[in-house]
């Protein structure tokens, strides 16, 4: 139990250090007229494609992008630009307004409307290395990063990306609906843990806390997690003397702290292999690894973890994804506009509803994502013989999966929407003290 607990707390502190550079990223491109300009440019040949060529080409496409119909869609309409645009909305709701990283809903609602696994994938990379890239605010940052724990965490990173979108990539040519099953397993474990954490976390935050706010980027019992002190698993790495040793947190510890080279590409493997496999950018993992198994203060980890997601992002989805036909550019462009809106008006409406409220409503979203992708797995199990279990039971069971979630996550986008709407005047007036 103590364990649950401990790595709870944990991906909730990497959800919520990953929705902090969302919104920063939000925040930068949205503020600077230049990186607005450059967006526009960007959809500009999504729109005329779409209403130019993709209707009368769309039945080819997947011919062209490799001759696997079960890229399924592959070609691009004006209709799936519009489905990409409302789930980067209902993820930048997520992130702005709870102030925990919407991402992990993006593959499962791409799956769920018909993208295969690896497309999904590699499509939610690209978004993620896009916003980063325009967002650049790694300059602002400079100051927390330590570059050579940054450079030893990335070549691990690197080796583990490369390995998970092997993984993918030989799944998928071996049978995408191998592919498919593997990557909603993934998926299902990670929700599932996550979102058990986060309602029951809620419940007892509930009975104890009635009403308390708890800040954006404080842990689940409203504090800030520094990572000064250590516990005893970093002092006991940190005792390895294993050569060669990189020294960091020199600001915040008399003499600084070391940790073998080590560690730290062991650490950069597993959350490179976790981006390439789920397309999240690993950025929810670093934070745990850095400050509870490290020992790294938080203000470095912040800040090496946004340098190492434009690294890991990027590398991933060029390399593992994009040289062989794994992105979705129309759906990558869709998300990213939908997103950027979504995180503004989810991160306005914080201030007119209770934390607490908003704290239940992220459970609620991650274990539809859970109940997404669990319901979908004997289906797919199912059509690779592994399981007794006929296709139509199978197709129900899918088809509950996807109305669950759509109707979880559609419902508290209109939620708060609505709520936006409702009190603009409120929000204005606070602006204008502001």
């Amino acid at each position: 139990m103590n364990f649950f607990k401990q790595w709870g707390e944990f991906m909730m502190m990497g959800a919520r250090a990953l929705a902090e550079w969302e919104i920063q990223n939000c925040n930068t491109i949205l503020r600077d007229r230049k990186r607005l300009i450059i967006l526009g440019l960007l959809l500009i040949p999504v729109i005329i494609g779409g209403i130019a060529f993709a209707e009368p080409i769309g039945d080819v496409m997947p011919d062209l992008l490799g001759g696997k119909k079960a890229y399924s869609p592959a070609f691009y309409s004006t209709g799936i630009f519009i489905v990409s645009i409302l789930i980067g909305m209902g993820a930048g709701l997520i992130t702005g307004c709870i102030g925990a990283g919407g991402g992990f809903i993006i593959a499962p609602a791409l799956m769920s409307a018909g993208i295969k696994g690896i497309l999904a994938v590699g499509t939610d990379l690209f978004h993620i290395f896009a916003k980063a890239i325009m967002g650049s605010v790694i300059h602002r940052k400079l100051g927390n990063v330590s570059v050579p724990l940054a450079a030893v965490f990335l070549i691990g990173a690197i080796v583990g990306a490369t390995f998970g979108g092997l993984i993918n990539r030989v799944l998928y040519e071996i049978n995408p609906v191998l592919s498919d099953a593997f990557i909603t397993t993934v998926y299902s474990f990670m929700l599932g843990f996550l979102g058990l954490y986060a309602m029951i976390d809620f419940l007892k935050a509930r009975k104890a806390v009635a009403g308390v706010e708890v800040p954006h980027g404080g842990d689940a019992h409203g504090g800030k997690v520094e990572g000064a002190e250590m516990g005893n698993l970093p002092k006991k790495l940190q005792a390895v003397k294993l050569p060669p040793i990189v020294r960091f947190d020199a600001d915040i510890t008399p003499g600084g702290r070391g940790i073998s080279w080590i560690f730290l590409v062991l650490s950069g493997a597993l959350v490179g292999m976790a981006a390439g496999i789920m397309g999240v950018g690993g950025g929810f993992l670093t934070f745990p690894i850095f400050v509870y198994v490290l020992g790294v203060s938080s203000m470095t980890t912040v800040g090496t973890d946004i340098f190492q997601i434009i690294f890991t992002a990027g590398y991933a989805a060029i390399s593992q994804y994009a040289i062989y036909g794994f992105i979705f550019y129309t759906l990558a462009m869709g998300m990213l506009l939908g997103s950027l809106l979504g995180i503004q008006i989810g991160a306005m409406v914080t201030k007119v509803v209770p934390g607490i409220t908003i704290r239940g409503f992220y459970a609620m979203a991650v274990l539809a994502g859970f109940v997404n992708r669990a319901f979908a797995l004997p289906g797919k199990l199912g059509a690779m013989g592994y399981i007794p279990i006929s296709k139509q039971l199978g197709d129900v069971l899918d088809t509950i999966g996807v109305w669950a979630f759509f109707i979880v996550i559609g419902g508290f986008s209109v939620w708060v929407i609505g709520t936006f709407l409702k009190n603009i005047k409120v929000l204005k007036g606070e602006e204008a003290r502001a």
